[in-house]
């Protein structure tokens, strides 16, 4: 069994015993490996994210939550090269990067048969630059609209002018490979877009922002036009959600 079998036949023997621990001698003896090996493959999984924990003490050892991992995933070869492609085109300075790099560790780990080969023959396949990831400006951004703050950044505009900015984040607009945040600007009381690629400095403060409606704000923009890409529909309504109908 090579190492990337192990780490996810790993997984599938936690979730099997959990809410039980299982200690590194009966993984080692259950894949017949050392427990230096076992040891490795579990800080391995740590480090990706996936939420497996150790029990210090008598009786305790490693076990995982089973409401925060996947299933086996049956995609088909064809799926698992789509979603190979999507997140190589996903840039490092794209907002939520990071989490979006532990997700797909979970689903490659959670891949079995066909789509698994198919997914790591194509990524062994995919080559990019990097570019500048802005990793501090991001970083605000993402924690700006996951708790719905009050954001403080200062910007650049096309024309080179450098000004700090009041905002309250409505949402996020992607064309030609920019990533845009789409804000109701205090300074300028108007809805505003900021590239993020143009923020030079962003902190969010301790103020909740007000609910903005992004396609409103986005209206009598070059972006007006903007539609929630198809891709992302089963997420926005869950199957057996319907959405509310107009008032």
């Amino acid at each position: 069994m090579n190492r990337t079998d192990r780490l996810y036949a790993l997984v599938e023997e936690l979730r099997a015993a959990a809410p039980r621990s299982l200690t590194v001698a009966a993984l080692a003896t259950r894949f017949e490996v050392n427990t230096r090996t076992v040891q490795r493959d579990l800080q391995a999984l740590m480090e990706a994210g996936v939420p497996v924990r150790a029990t210090p003490g008598r009786g305790g050892g490693w076990s995982i939550d089973p409401e925060m991992t996947l299933p086996p995933i049956r995609f088909t070869a064809a799926e698992a090269s789509a979603l190979t492609v999507a997140l190589a085109a996903a840039d490092a300075s794209a907002p939520y990067a990071g989490a979006a790099r532990t997700a797909a560790q979970k689903i490659a780990a959670s891949m079995t048969g066909p789509s698994s080969v198919a997914a790591q023959e194509l990524a062994a396949r995919i080559v990019t630059l990097p570019s500048p990831a802005g990793s501090a400006v991001r970083a605000a951004v993402e924690q700006a609209l996951t708790t719905n703050s009050v954001l403080r950044l200062s910007y650049i505009d096309a024309a080179g002018r450098e000004s700090d900015r009041v905002v309250e984040p409505a949402g996020l607009l992607t064309a030609d490979g920019r990533w845009y945040l789409i804000a109701w600007c205090r300074t300028r009381q108007a809805g505003r877009g900021f590239r993020l690629d143009r923020i030079t400095a962003a902190a969010p403060a301790d103020e909740r922002a007000q609910p903005h409606d992004l396609t409103r704000l986005l209206l009598g923009s070059a972006a007006a036009g903007a539609v929630r890409p198809a891709a992302l529909a089963s997420l926005t309504h869950p199957p057996g959600k319907r959405e509310a109908p107009p008032r």
